[in-house]
């Protein structure tokens, strides 16, 4: 299935939303702001490595840093599109040809993880790469030191969160799959649930790529040799 290149990011709130109605349950209240939520996340060491990237010596750039270019830009748009066709294009285990036959939820989860670990694979590799090329212009070589500390304080947390959303589609799939047999039976229901983790994968894809989309927007600005 083709996959547009410029799909429509899924923000922050609207990624609550979407899972609090996979959860079945009320999107949670707004949080507070993001400046006391980094305060809280950020401990006496990360701070003093987060003071040395915005205030220390910039490492002079590698001589033999990687440059960035269109034809880069066109590589990371289409791992991005790649990904997202891998989730469109793959709709997840194959059910028993017996109706009648409960489904079990462990090879979704395996499928689901499995494309959560070539997104956090794919992803990782190309945020160090961006940060490389950042790291050849004076002007943006302090953003690529602050990408770096960034990512070692919020990463854990993302990872242990990202990784909790198997388990809520197993409770979305049981409470499907209980309905429908309350109802007389069926499989509509499980193409319900296959477009629900799509959802779902793709709102995870888009923020695996937020931080990628600064690095990028910072790149396509001009530089400073």
């Amino acid at each position: 299935m083709a996959i547009s290149q410029h799909r429509t990011p899924t923000p922050g709130p609207a990624f609550v939303r979407l899972l609090a109605r996979i959860a079945g349950t009320e999107p949670p209240p707004t949080g507070q702001p993001l400046s006391a939520w980094l305060g809280q996340q950020i401990d006496w060491n990360r701070a003093v490595a987060l003071s040395g990237a915005l205030d220390g010596r910039v490492p002079a750039p590698p001589e033999d840093a990687p440059a960035f270019d269109a034809a880069e830009d066109e590589a990371c748009a289409r791992l991005r599109a790649s990904l997202a066709e891998s989730i469109t294009g793959d709709a997840g285990p194959e059910a028993p040809a017996d109706e009648a036959a409960p489904l079990d939820y462990a090879p979704f989860r395996s499928h689901y993880q499995a494309r959560q670990r070539a997104m956090l694979a794919a992803t990782g590799r190309l945020r160090g790469q961006l940060r490389d090329m950042l790291a050849a212009s004076s002007a943006l070589a302090r953003l690529a030191e602050v990408d770096a500390v960034m990512e070692q304080v919020l990463s854990p947390r993302e990872h242990a969160l990202l990784a909790k959303l198997p388990a809520l589609l197993g409770g979305h799939f049981e409470r499907l799959q209980q309905g429908a047999v309350a109802a007389g039976g069926g499989r509509a229901w499980l193409q319900v649930f296959r477009r629900d983790m799509q959802d779902v994968l793709l709102a995870e894809l888009d923020i695996r790529f937020q931080p990628i989309d600064a690095l990028l927007a910072a790149l396509r600005t001009p530089r400073t040799p």
